[in-house]
């Protein structure tokens, strides 16, 4: 049995957990921004601080796959889009593609939203788009979660790998 691949199955689920955790109080907070004028602000900071979390778990679970599975993480100055294009790549006699080129897409505004998060002042965040990224991401986070459940199972029958056939 080739144990890492098990393994790095449970991290991806347990990663998961956390990244819907996140979603989670992200649209908590814009529910309470929705109904608290007088501290909508602090909610707004909320929601973006949680979907810079959620984006963060999910490209957490991309390195891992990148340097466990496929041994080669992206550097350079565009390595976070780098890395979520290589997870759509399917790689002969390596792996299946880890998640399909439209949910890569959609994750694509999580990016872009992230690196605001970072090099923004939160003043600077508009509302609409945090009510938008907070309305699409059970959607995006779905579709996401089968995309990982699929390369999961690619995981289990690669931990057998090495195992004799019985017959």
């Amino acid at each position: 049995m080739i144990a890492r691949y098990r393994l790095l199955d449970e991290r991806v689920k347990a990663e998961l957990s956390d990244v819907r955790r996140g979603a989670e109080k992200a649209a908590q907070a814009y529910q309470m921004a929705q109904r608290d004028e007088r501290h909508r602000t602090f909610y707004l900071d909320s929601v973006a601080l949680n979907l810079h979390g959620v984006y963060n778990g999910i490209e957490r679970i991309f390195e891992w796959l990148a340097r466990e599975v496929d041994g080669s993480v992206p550097a350079g100055p565009n390595w976070h889009r780098d890395l979520l294009m290589q997870m759509t790549l399917q790689v002969e006699s390596l792996r299946p593609a880890v998640i399909r080129s439209q949910t890569a897409h959609d994750l694509e505004e999580y990016l872009r939203f992230r690196h605001l998060v970072r090099n923004l002042y939160t003043w600077n965040f508009e509302a609409d788009k945090l009510a938008e990224l907070v309305a699409r991401l059970p959607h995006v986070l779905a579709d996401l979660e089968a995309d990982l459940a699929h390369f999961g199972r690619f995981l289990a029958t690669a931990s057998t790998a090495d195992q004799p056939a019985t017959g």
